[in-house]
């Protein structure tokens, strides 16, 4: 019973918190499902609720997509998210490199573990660091943010920073900027989606067991999260929501790479 409301708590402040950014869901709700499960499983649990809560911010949303940017970003996306995913259905099968005892646990550092966390960290810099807050890419490279986005999308899950790198220098409404976070987050999430599903289970990877009872209560509680921060949209402030973000990202990346998380 915990772990349900702790999870819904979270998932609905996740999602009313990240609505606004157009990225940060699967970054800050990953840190809960690691806790109280394998790495793999959740960052495979984190995708379903990531990709449910886009599909339900597309119809809210949707409509203000910016096709022209579905097509430039989303496809190279799409591509680079199966291999990404791959990757990680690699990395998954790997033995733990070292273990230690936290608080009475069992810490396992892992090559997976180790990946994200140093992914996550380079997540966190980008987010705190006021240099790179500031960074913007040429449209011109549009292509080649949907290949970078989506293949941290499909390894580790964490596509929306790169993401926003790249769409904001195109000048979009903030129903345009969210609506089409949502549908190319969509787009890479089913990519994953279709890995992970062939690998935990065509293959019947025993290790691997999907909590769907937790699954469903997080992405009722996004749902709800969605709808309150569609009301809010027009008077958020980034800045404290960077900063929240950046820092969680250090904390997780730290434990990551820890074996703790």
């Amino acid at each position: 019973m915990f772990e349900l409301i702790f999870i819904a708590l979270v998932s609905f402040a996740v999602s009313l918190l990240t609505l606004f950014s157009g990225f940060g869901l699967g970054t800050l709700l990953l840190p809960v499902f690691v806790w109280f499960f394998p790495v793999e499983v959740a960052v495979a649990a984190t995708a379903i609720v990531h990709a449910a809560n886009n599909a339900f911010k597309l119809v809210l949303l949707g409509a203000s997509a910016k096709k022209d940017v579905l097509i430039r970003f989303g496809i190279p996306a799409v591509l680079a998210a199966f291999v990404g995913a791959y990757l990680l259905t690699q990395f998954s099968t790997q033995n733990p490199l070292h273990t230690w005892l936290f608080m009475g646990r069992v810490a396992e550092v892992t090559l997976l573990k180790i990946v994200l966390g140093l992914l996550i960290l380079g997540f966190a810099i980008f987010e705190l660091v006021p240099r790179f807050q500031k960074m913007r890419v040429a449209p011109k490279y549009l292509s080649f943010g949907g290949v970078l986005s989506g293949f941290f999308g499909g390894l580790s899950g964490h596509q929306g920073a790169l993401r926003a790198a790249f769409l904001t220098p195109l000048k979009l409404s903030p129903a345009e900027f969210v609506a089409t976070q949502a549908v190319l987050a969509v787009m890479v999430d089913t990519a994953r989606l279709v890995i992970y599903g062939w690998a935990f289970v065509v293959l019947k990877n025993s290790n691997v067991e999907i909590p769907w009872a937790l699954v469903s209560v997080a992405c009722v509680a996004a749902f709800i999260g969605a709808v309150l921060g569609k009301e809010l949209l027009k008077k958020v402030t980034m800045d404290a929501i960077r900063l929240i973000v950046g820092i969680l990202l250090l904390v997780v990346g730290i434990a990551l790479l820890l074996g703790i998380a």
